[in-house]
């Protein structure tokens, strides 16, 4: 039978499929061919006469992900908050870039709004507004929660951001349930009511939620340098307007992208994160 893994602790895996939820081990070819089982991956599941589950197979996947260990992520929601100290640009644009290299969408979700500072307010959503869905919540007061539902919907969601955005507190005013598995978890272990220690992926509203303790900060994802520009829309989208066609947007004649920025179609911060993305790419290329 088909299922999804949604939740893997001491190598066993937790399997939802139409008869219910089972534990299951993987074959042991995963462990030989070096293959790491994720929450998310959709598997054949074969129940033994004995009572015991097998993982046979793995379904192809969209997206994986080793730190945390989870896969098919649809879309992520990027959590930051409006508040001092002001949340970081270049990081938010890592997160950004991560995700459009996966093929998953983009929102930004901006927490703690009835604590927001009103000039950073205004500069992520001048920032990011032209980009991508930007939404607004209070995690503690559940101030907008309800528009926010509708991201959730018909797809596999995970949260990414620096630790203490609110991830958790979220993830706990949208689905109770998760709220209630943190706490048995954090009283057991005394690490705090809202500490997630493992990954385990919830159902809401139609679509699955990851609830994760990871996705707290990311590398850039391994690529050519000159493939960093697709993942900026603004600036892949101003380069068809370069003079040559193999412009890295660093200062060489008849740059659109520079002239773009120049003229504050383009913001100075992406600009400033997508140069310091060529040079790490770069320097990580001479090692």
């Amino acid at each position: 039978m088909t299922g999804v893994i949604i939740k893997g602790i001491g190598g066993f895996y937790y399997v939802k499929t139409a008869d219910g939820v089972f534990q299951a081990k993987g074959r042991g070819k995963f462990k030989k061919d070096r293959f790491i089982l994720a929450v998310g991956d959709r598997v054949e599941l074969q129940v033994r006469e004995d009572g015991d589950s097998v993982i046979e197979s793995v379904y192809p996947r969209k997206n994986s992900f080793i730190r945390p260990p989870v896969a098919n992520v649809d879309r992520f929601i990027i959590t930051v908050t409006a508040s001092k100290p002001a949340p970081d640009f270049g990081i938010i644009d890592r997160f950004l870039v991560t995700a459009e290299k996966a093929g998953a969408e983009a929102v930004i979700c901006i927490n703690k709004i009835d604590r927001a500072d009103g000039e950073i307010l205004a500069g992520l959503k001048e920032v990011y507004e032209p980009l991508y869905p930007v939404v607004t919540v209070s995690g503690r007061t559940g101030q907008g929660i309800e528009v926010f539902k509708k991201y959730i919907e018909g797809c596999s969601v995970a949260f990414a951001g620096p630790s203490g955005v609110g991830k958790s507190t979220i993830i706990n005013r949208l689905i109770p349930g998760a709220a209630m598995e943190t706490g048995r978890i954090s009283r057991k272990t005394d690490r705090g009511r809202h500490t997630t220690r493992h990954v385990e992926l919830f159902e809401a509203f139609g679509g699955m939620v990851f609830d994760t303790p990871g996705f707290t900060s990311f590398d850039l994802p391994d690529m050519d340098e000159r493939e960093l520009s697709e993942y900026y829309p603004e600036i892949f989208k101003a380069s068809e307007g370069c003079r040559f066609d193999d412009c890295m947007h660093l200062g060489e004649p008849g740059c659109r992208v520079k002239e773009e920025v120049e003229e504050g179609l383009i913001s100075p911060s992406r600009y400033r994160s997508y140069k310091a993305g060529i040079e790490e790419l770069r320097k990580r290329r001479k090692y």
